[in-house]
């Protein structure tokens, strides 16, 4: 099993009565909220705590996209992994993930991507998404043709990852008479690994798992239960092509917080978690999927597996289903090998900063997740791996 730290960079100052006259943290939230004095100390601190995992020993940090909200301050991700790609020096880089159908000219994000490769030898993970359905109401794109433009611009991406260039790409959405990025990915074999994040759309899990990709596919803050039958599906659509998915195209992001012991892990963690589920995550589900955005399978599926979007979720309600996991390091250890054996996911995206999680209690979290439970986890991947060999 592979440990990342995953960072979504909120807006921790955030004056939590915003809600008192907006009913969400997205797109409709004024940007008055925001201080830049106070943002320039948080984004400086939140580069610190992704170079403290490269420390630390995990084996990738993570960043991601979003746009017009207090619930991450990522719009632009490349520049953030910019920073970090001369800053660290073991870590896999992971952009997790750039939305293609917003953009109206996806070379931008190869050139990006393969700078981003070149400049760290190879400790590069692109990731591509369609993005969540309030991106598409901050940047005024139709979600119509979200699938259409997403697909486009992979194959878009992938050409002018793989083919010499210059080269002609004809789509309906993109056309481009000469596809020659400079530089070239520094993974060119055949390119830069690829991984697929996903609220839980059946589309994207058959598209991922196809032959032709084999995509890691990444299933995001959802209930245990939700994460395996995902999985499942994965993996059932790979048997139905011909190949048995290993564990490492599967992986999951959770938020997690380690405490010394279960109380006060609760203890510490309950404030921050609350802010994170009541405040930041907080939006009316047709902001989250606008009509046109997925069909209609898919859209009950993410509406599942993302209904804390739109009612009102509390850390006892996330801790019973598996969607936040607190504790000690042994019911941390515990709770994360028990889910990995029942799974089979080979990739595991902790967040260990959340929603007003101060500093102090972020470093604490990621020490005692470093030193106490990873070594455990390795353990039990390494055992499970000689029972099943």
């Amino acid at each position: 099993m592979k440990f990342y730290f995953m960072h979504l960079m909120p807006y921790a100052d955030l004056d939590q009565s915003y809600d008192q006259h907006h009913d969400s943290a997205w797109v409709t939230l004024p940007n008055t909220y925001y201080d830049p004095e106070k943002g320039h100390a948080l984004y400086n601190r939140y580069l610190d705590e992704l170079e403290y995992a490269d420390t630390l020993g995990f084996d990738g940090i993570c960043v991601n996209e979003h746009h017009s909200n207090a619930y991450g301050l990522m719009p632009i991700p490349a520049v953030m992994a910019g920073a970090l790609a001369r800053r660290t020096k073991n870590v896999k880089i992971a952009v997790l993930g750039r939305a293609l159908p917003l953009v109206n000219n996806p070379l931008t994000i190869a050139e990006e991507f393969s700078m981003i490769d070149n400049i760290t030898a190879g400790r590069f993970i692109a990731g591509f998404v369609r993005g969540i359905g309030a991106e598409y109401h901050a940047w005024g794109v139709n979600p119509a043709f979200s699938h259409e433009r997403f697909h486009e611009a992979h194959d878009l991406i992938l050409q002018a990852w793989t083919q010499p260039g210059p080269s002609a790409f004809e789509g309906k959405h993109y056309e481009f008479p000469y596809v020659n990025v400079w530089p070239r990915p520094y993974q060119n074999k055949p390119h830069p690994p690829i991984w697929v994040p996903s609220q839980g759309s059946t589309e994207t899990i058959e598209w991922a798992a196809h032959p032709d990709r084999r995509y890691t596919y990444l299933q995001t803050f959802a209930a245990t239960s939700v994460v395996a039958k995902y999985m499942q599906m994965y993996k059932d659509v790979a048997r139905r092509h011909g190949y048995e998915a290993t564990e490492h195209q599967l992986g999951w992001s959770l938020p997690v917080y380690v405490g010394e012991t279960d109380e006060q892990a609760y203890a510490e963690a309950q404030p921050h978690i609350d802010a994170f589920l009541q405040k930041f995550l907080r939006m009316p589900m047709e902001m989250l999927l606008p009509p046109g955005y997925t069909s209609a399978q898919s859209m009950m599926g993410a509406m599942k597996a993302k209904a804390g979007h739109a009612k009102k979720q509390t850390i006892d309600s996330v801790m019973a289903e598996g969607k936040f996991i607190c504790g000690s390091p042994k019911t941390v250890a515990r709770k994360l090998t028990d889910a990995y054996r029942e799974i089979g996911f080979g990739h595991l995206l902790t967040m260990l900063q959340f929603g007003t999680l101060p500093a102090d209690l972020t470093k604490k979290n990621m020490d005692l997740f470093a030193t106490e439970v990873i070594p455990e986890l390795r353990k039990a991947g390494a055992d499970t791996a000689l029972q099943t060999a």
